[in-house]
């Protein structure tokens, strides 16, 4: 679910840059005495956004204290459950301003006025947490999956343990030409004996040892120079073993000059799809291509209209995908059909057409066409003291490197509030006032101590087969371990 940078922030960083607590920090002309009251600072959400955000308001003011809640017994998001097992890139460490708070659904288990009452501010960081819909009929067929819930049974989201994909098929199609895509189309194909080193789920890994997949389709509605990925992604597929591309040259005649224009990260990506799909492969290429038993390819103009079903109507046994053509220019390019349409058989369909966020308490304004919370800058619309980042702040867009800039000026945004008396005065009760909500609603919290507990059993687990870990999926086991 990445361009590889797709970097977790070490937090080994954070302790390094506090400056001794009798100095007051500057920073972007932002001066905090070391008198002031301890601000109280809540971020909802453990994701890269959330991190990021913590991360910027607890180097940048010597004493703010940050807790964050997570719904999840365990953190880290989507550097945990998005990003393709085979990349393992997470680094952590602990900071004594920041508390951990596992096992909490915001909206359900605790309320958003309550954590505004208990906190000087709140930084809703939750993220996209659901896919957008194809909206076509046969989307409902057995066989039908969104790359989001696929990636979540791989990586070991305990929402998609149960997941159980048939890859019983010859032929898998994914929706979509961005780095989930990509992602998804590299685990189908990687032979499994490359996958047992990495953190993958083990019932991952069994299906996949069984797969039967020896075809990927990778379909997209508009053409080679709006696609979505980027070069590292399509670089491990070019050069993933046992696979060979399959590119029709046709799809790129005359855009050798408009690359030319492009900006130079979109110019090596178009370069290198251009001599993939146009020219001949050397001598030791052309012998790697012809001994491979898998393939992929990525089908351009194409715009799904209907998941096709098998005789019986049980499964997806195709797609039917309407020929488009491109009008507009730039970014307004627009994919719009001709009227032709092509069938494409599969018995697996992927969709991957991207995430939305979903409104996460009444009391928090929604807008449900963009898929986020409305703000300005990060500050929450009509909402004084609470703030958004990431994703629920601009839209499923961008990769981690994107989220944390956008997570810091979140942060940075905060700061200025409270440094111009915007945010409440006088103590605010923290964590002390919602644990105790939470302990009269039966919820119990799983702290950093308790998530470093369960990454001790999780690496213990792994060892045994030569993996970093065997991811735990079960909640109820994890507590139990917890001793609760």
């Amino acid at each position: 679910m990445a361009p590889r940078c797709w970097r977790w922030w070490p937090w080994s960083s954070w302790t390094r840059t506090r400056l001794p607590p009798s100095r007051s920090i500057q920073n972007s002309g932002q001066h905090f005495s070391t008198q002031e009251q301890t601000p109280q600072i809540c971020v909802v959400g453990s994701g890269p956004a959330g991190f990021y955000t913590a991360q910027h308001l607890l180097k940048h003011h010597s004493r703010a204290h940050v807790d964050i809640y997570e719904k999840q017994l365990v953190p880290f998001g989507l550097v945990r459950f998005g990003v393709a097992p085979d990349h393992p890139e997470v680094k952590t460490a602990r900071s004594d301003r920041c508390a951990f708070y596992g096992n909490v659904e915001v909206g359900r288990d605790v309320t958003v006025q309550e954590l505004r009452d208990a906190y000087h501010a709140v930084v809703l960081s939750y993220g996209a947490e659901d896919h957008q819909a194809l909206d076509i009929p046969g989307e409902e067929l057995p066989g039908v999956f969104s790359a989001r819930a696929f990636v979540g049974w791989y990586n070991g989201l305990p929402e998609n343990r149960e997941l159980a994909p048939d890859l019983s098929c010859d032929t898998a199609v994914i929706l979509g030409q961005g780095n989930v895509a990509l992602d998804v189309a590299r685990i189908l194909l990687t032979p499994p004996d490359h996958l047992e080193k990495t953190d993958i789920t083990e019932a991952a890994l069994g299906a996949l040892r069984q797969s039967r997949v020896k075809t990927v389709w990778i379909v997209g509605r508009r053409g080679p120079l709006q696609v979505a990925f980027t070069i590292k992604e399509l670089r491990e597929m070019i050069q993933l073993p046992g696979t060979r591309p399959m590119l029709d040259p046709a799809d790129f005649l005359g855009l050798q000059d408009r690359i030319k224009e492009a900006a130079r990260p979109r110019k090596r990506l178009m370069e290198l799809l251009l001599r993939t799909a146009t020219e001949k492969p050397g001598v030791e290429e052309a012998a790697r291509r012809a001994s491979a038993s898998r393939a992929w390819g990525l089908r351009f103009f194409r715009s799904p209209q209907q998941v096709l079903p098998s005789p019986d109507g049980r499964r997806a046994a195709g797609i039917r995908l309407a020929v488009t053509r491109l009008e507009g220019i730039g970014e307004a390019t627009r994919a719009v059909p001709t009227g032709d349409v092509e069938d494409l058989p599969c018995g697996l369909v992927l969709s991957s057409i991207g995430y939305k966020s979903c409104p996460i308490d009444p009391s928090v304004p929604f807008d449900p066409k963009l898929g986020v919370v409305p703000n300005m800058e990060g500050r929450v619309v009509d909402v004084p003291g609470l703030y958004c980042s990431g994703w629920v702040k601009r839209g499923p867009t961008g990769v981690i490197t994107t989220t944390m800039t956008d997570s810091f000026l979140t942060g940075q945004i905060l700061l200025q509030d409270l440094k111009a008396g915007h945010l409440p005065s006088g103590p605010r009760p923290g964590s002390a006032f919602i644990k105790a909500l939470l302990d009269s609603r039966g919820v119990w919290p799983v702290s950093f101590s308790d998530w470093e507990k369960l990454d001790a059993e999780e690496v213990s687990r792994g060892q045994a087969s030569g993996k970093p870990r065997e991811k735990l999926l079960d909640p109820q086991e994890m507590l139990r371990l917890l001793g609760h």
